[in-house]
């Protein structure tokens, strides 16, 4: 990514659509007038169109009329949306089609609050992987470029995250769209307008500093924060363009003026007294494969360099709600996991695990480096430090992945009976979609698999279920819930891999937006109290950082990749995440709201609210629109919020 020109991409991902078809290019009405867009509108030469984050809007989407776009978050919650573009006419000479310049705004409420871009409002160009739309790469704030092609629908994801502290209210902005000249010139001419705007941000700005003065440093210094940001976005607007140069050339925000041509999405977020939960009340456990990060990025195991890339995406990952746990594969099905890389007296441990976002941990069975002490005498020191700790009720083992046999289930029996010695208390997860293959539990598969606690007890307290094994009858949850001690602090969790497949809620790539969004439905409406996922970077080896990315062959397109390596879309070393890492995230906040809900009027009226609107029945009956998505969460804020 070129952060002074125009944000095209040919990136190597497996099946990436790419290119102009043109398919329909000329079916649309041909302008009868000028195509300079120094002196037509820019909607005379794009259409623009808002679209919700559960569509997945492919390059032949249809264009639609322009709304304004109307919002409504919790403080700590993430909500987005989309912004489409499709040229009607050419009038580039260089480029395929054209190039358009995107600028946001801040969003401010009536009081003067604000949601800052940058920090809040970010924008991600949607690039199709196998020709479905699915990595967001990062575009340049506040002012971003991009070329759009003949024929295709270009997309663009609007993400805005409202902090904790954020002061309740309207909040509103715009996003503005303005096509670029050929030639790389000034489109259009400072107007009235922009003018206005230039001269209210300077107002924010003295209105932002004018009463410091006896104010408490922590306000101080972010209120010179926000008028930091402020200025930066003025200084870098197109009225200061002719004097703003880096190293001898022009700042691309010389290339283009916005003016009463350029057009305006309107956007109005209303931000609620609630507050998602910062520890998240259902854990998503959700594994990253440290061989393939160890392959890709060429750190060796143990290493400095190796400490810092799984702190990377350690802290990245946590912004997703989820509780991220690093994990290799052994024989039959053994799995090293392990949340922290370091031992349980290092510093980072208990930064790790005392990080109020995570909601559980994964301790290691043994070293995950090699040392000099036995597994024995390693284990042993590990739980005696995390037990004395305030997070210990977080921790858990995960020893083996889908035991198959009377010798795998013996082998987690033994495993766990080893920490049992040390830590009486400790929780160990399995997870399983049979029983033992060679010793049928009972006559038929289904009772046979809910038997499993019967042949694991005490050895384990977290039962982690297949959702696959249900299918459609979700009726049969109470029969393996029966089967729980619950009294005895056993737990029912589940999880997808591989299945279950269409229409059933899984977060394959292709699958509906509100399909993926579905599986968090799906598991507050069986009541699991947690949610493990075996891979979020399980694709094919690579032994370069911007190597195409394979999915692994074998599996449904995109299972075990929820994001991607920011190398293969720029030199940029932070992950990219896909679409569908997005929808779990709107996900656990639907859990969240459908929690508060169930807080104030009970389990079932809240069942009720989830089926009333239409969202959730079952896994083969959920809202294909986003529609009754909106009016779940609009309910849940009429009648949840503080009288």
């Amino acid at each position: 990514m070129d952060n002074n020109g125009s944000q095209d991409m040919t990136v190597p991902v497996e099946g990436v659509a790419g290119g102009g078809t043109a398919y329909g290019f000329n079916d649309v009405e041909t302008l009868k007038q000028s195509t300079d867009p120094t002196e037509v509108p820019t909607s005379d030469l794009v259409h623009v169109w808002c679209m919700p984050n559960t569509v997945n809007v492919g390059s032949q989407e249809t264009p639609r009329s322009l709304e304004p776009i109307n919002l409504l978050a919790a403080r700590n919650e993430r909500e987005s949306f989309q912004i489409a573009m499709r040229p009607k006419v050419s009038w580039a000479v260089s480029s395929p089609s054209g190039s358009v310049q995107v600028q946001c705004n801040d969003l401010c409420s009536s009081a003067g609050d604000r949601l800052v871009v940058g920090q809040s409002l970010k924008l991600r160009r949607v690039v199709p992987v196998l020709g479905v739309p699915d990595a967001l790469v990062p575009l340049d704030l506040p002012v971003t470029q991009l070329s759009l092609s003949p024929g295709e629908t270009s997309v663009i994801w609007v993400s805005i995250d409202v902090p904790n502290d954020q002061p309740p209210g309207q909040y509103e902005g715009e996003i503005i769209v303005s096509a670029m000249k050929s030639d790389g010139g000034c489109s259009t001419h400072l107007g009235k307008h922009a003018k206005d705007q230039l001269c209210m941000e300077l107002n924010n700005c003295l209105n932002i500093m004018e009463p410091v003065e006896g104010k408490p440093m922590d306000e101080v210094v972010e209120r010179i924060k926000c008028a930091s940001s402020s200025l930066r976005r003025i200084l870098f607007s197109p009225s200061f363009s002719e004097f703003i140069s880096t190293n001898g050339s022009t700042d691309m925000m010389e290339e283009d003026v916005v003016s009463n041509l350029a057009l305006r999405i309107k956007l109005r977020l209303t931000v609620w007294e609630f507050i998602i939960p910062v520890t998240p009340s259902l854990p998503a456990v959700i594994g990253v494969s440290d061989t393939v990060i160890e392959d890709r990025f060429g750190v060796e195991h143990g290493s400095e360099d190796w400490y810092k890339k799984l702190d990377l995406h350690f802290k990245w990952l946590l912004q997703y709600r989820i509780s991220p746990y690093f994990c290799r594969w052994g024989e039959s099905m053994r799995v090293l996991t392990y949340t922290s890389p370091w031992p349980a007296d290092h510093p980072k441990s208990d930064e790790y695990f005392s990080d109020p976002r995570l909601a559980a941990y994964a301790v290691p069975y043994r070293q995950v480096i090699a040392g000099d002490d036995s597994r024995e005498s390693y284990l042993r020191k590990e739980v005696e430090i995390l037990r004395s700790k305030l997070h210990w009720n977080k921790a858990y083992f995960y020893l083996w992945d889908e035991p198959l046999n009377m010798e795998h289930f013996d082998n987690v029996r033994k495993m766990a009976s080893e920490i049992y010695a040390y830590a009486p208390d400790a929780r160990v997860l399995t997870t399983y979609y049979c029983g033992p293959g060679d010793a049928p539990l009972a006559p038929t598969p289904f009772e046979s698999f809910v038997k499993v606690p019967n042949l694991l007890r005490p050895h384990t307290q977290i039962y982690c279920t297949s959702e696959w094994v249900l299918g459609n009858r979700e009726d049969l949850v109470k029969d393996i819930v029966e089967e729980l001690q619950t009294e005895k602090g056993e737990e029912w969790w589940t999880y997808i891999c591989l299945g279950p497949s269409d229409p059933h809620p899984n977060w394959h790539l292709g699958m509906r937006g509100t399909q993926q969004r579905a599986v968090m439905w799906r598991v507050w409406k069986e009541g699991g109290t947690g949610f493990l996922y075996w891979g979020a970077n399980c694709y094919e080896k690579a032994t370069v950082p911007s190597a195409e990315v394979r999915f692994r062959r074998g599996l449904p397109p995109g299972d075990g990749v929820l994001y991607y390596p920011g190398e293969v879309f720029s030199s940029s070393s932070e992950p990219v995440a896909s679409l569908r890492l997005e929808r779990l995230l709107s996900g656990l906040q639907d859990y969240e709201y459908l929690k508060l809900y169930e807080s104030k009027y009970g389990r079932e009226e809240a069942l009720g609210l989830l089926e009333k609107t239409g969202v959730y029945m079952g896994p083969e009956r959920y809202t294909l629109e986003h529609r009754p998505i909106d009016v779940l969460r609009g309910e849940v804020y009429n009648t949840c919020r503080p009288s």
